[in-house]
């Protein structure tokens, strides 16, 4: 099954579609690539933010 799937969603199989390629390059258009600075790197969380049930953020531990 995860041979099948991988054949499935090989990128290479749909990389000539023009149309598929109108759409990478739209939002290749759309979002500038830059470097994040240290402010804003402090604001990302890949897992999400620790919340508790009634929707208020857990403190971070060592943060005041």
């Amino acid at each position: 099954m995860e041979t099948k799937l991988t054949a499935l969603m090989e990128y290479q199989k749909f990389e000539p579609n023009a149309d598929l390629q109108r759409v990478i390059d739209a939002v290749h258009a759309r979002y500038a690539t830059r470097e994040l600075s240290l402010d804003e790197m402090d604001l990302i969380a890949a897992a999400g933010t620790p919340e508790d049930p009634s929707g208020r953020k857990k403190p971070e531990k060592g943060r005041k």
